[in-house]
C-alpha cells in the first residue's frame, strides 16, 4: 500500500524556553505523541485521512493542556465558546461549528455538519441541537472551567491536524477556544474554510494557528493552496511565503501545518514557538515546540 503522513499542532503563541518547564515540556510532548499515535494507528490500518484528523484532534480536545475542548480559554463572561472545522480534500466537502458551549468534541460536531447536513457551518444553539440529536457527548459549562495553569503563557493558539492517507486523500481539521477574554460571539479563523482550514487533493491540506483575525483577512490556508495551484510553488515555499511574507507584513503572528499530495511536510511559524509534530508511515513520530 502507499505511504501516509500525519501532522498535528497544539497552537502557536508567545511561548519561550523559560516558561515551558521541564515538567510541562514532558506533558506537551507526551500529548503530541499520543495525538500522532492515535491518528497514525488509523492510517496504518488503512483508515481515512478524515478519521485520522478527527481522532488526532480529539486527543487535544480532551486534554486540559491545549486551547481547545476541555482546556479552552474563557470569554469575557467566563464561558468557553468553541469553534472547529474539518475538510475533505477529495470532495471539497467541509463542516464547521462556531460559538458552541456544551459540545465536548467540537471537531466531531464539525464532521457531523459536513456529513449529515447540506450546510458548511452551524453556530451556537443550532450546532448544539444537531450534536445532541446525533448522540455526541454534551457536557456542562463547568467541564471547561478547569484550572488554567498555563494562562501566564499568553496562550493564543489552537489545535489541528492534516493527513494524507494510503489512498492519496488529504484532510484537514482545526479546533479552538479562541482568545482569552474575547467578546461574546467572537469567531476566529479556525471554523472558517480557507482561513484556518483547507484541504485539496491536487495540492495540500492546511491547518492554521495564531491571531485569527489576521488569518481571516489574509485567507492564509487557501493562500497556500492558491500559491501551489496557480503559482506552481512547492509546499514549503508556499507555506513559508504565506507566513513569513503575507501574514508577517500584515502584523499577524502564528503558523500553519501542511502536507501536500506527495507527502511533503511544512510547519512554518513566526511566533516564538508552536507545538507541532509529524509521523510518516511506521517511522517514529517527531515533536517540537521551538525552532530546531
Amino acid at each position: 500500500m502507499a505511504s501516509f503522513v500525519l501532522v498535528v499542532h497544539g497552537g502557536a503563541g508567545a511561548l519561550n524556553r523559560q516558561t515551558i518547564t521541564a515538567k510541562l515540556n514532558c506533558q506537551y510532548m507526551a500529548k503530541l505523541k499520543q495525538s500522532l499515535e492515535t491518528g497514525s494507528s488509523i492510517l496504518t490500518d488503512g483508515g481515512s485521512s478524515l478519521d485520522a484528523v478527527e481522532q488526532a484532534i480529539k486527543v487535544f480536545e480532551d486534554s486540559h493542556l491545549f486551547n481547545a475542548g476541555k482546556g479552552a480559554v474563557l470569554n469575557k463572561e467566563g464561558r468557553a465558546e468553541l469553534d472547529a472545522s474539518i475538510m475533505d480534500g477529495r470532495t471539497h466537502q467541509a463542516g464547521a461549528v462556531a460559538s458552541v458551549t456544551t459540545i465536548r468534541n467540537p471537531i466531531s460536531a464539525a464532521r457531523l455538519v459536513m456529513n449529515k447536513t447540506p450546510h458548511v457551518m452551524l453556530v451556537a444553539d443550532g450546532a448544539e441541537e444537531i450534536a445532541r440529536e446525533a448522540g455526541l457527548e454534551i457536557v456542562g459549562l463547568s467541564y471547561f472551567q478547569t484550572e488554567k495553569h498555563w494562562l501566564h503563557l499568553e496562550k493564543a493558539g489552537t489545535v489541528g491536524a492534516v493527513a494524507l492517507d494510503r489512498y492519496g486523500d488529504l484532510a484537514a481539521g482545526t479546533s479552538t477556544g479562541g482568545i482569552q477574554g474575547k467578546l461574546k460571539g467572537r469567531v476566529g479563523d479556525s471554523p472558517i474554510i480557507g482561513a484556518g482550514t483547507y484541504a485539496d487533493n491536487e495540492t495540500c491540506a492546511v491547518s492554521a494557528t495564531g491571531q485569527g483575525e489576521y488569518f481571516i483577512r489574509q485567507v492564509v490556508a487557501y493562500d497556500i493552496v492558491a500559491r501551489m495551484r496557480y503559482g506552481g510553488c512547492a509546499l514549503k515555499e508556499a507555506a513559508w511565503e504565506a507566513i513569513h511574507g503575507t501574514l508577517t507584513k500584515s502584523g499577524g503572528k502564528g503558523g500553519v501545518i501542511a502536507v501536500d499530495k506527495d507527502g511533503n511536510v511544512a510547519m512554518p511559524f513566526n511566533s516564538l514557538g508552536m507545538f507541532r509534530g509529524y509521523v510518516k508511515n511506521d517511522q517514529q513520530p517527531y515533536t517540537y515546540i521551538f525552532e530546531e
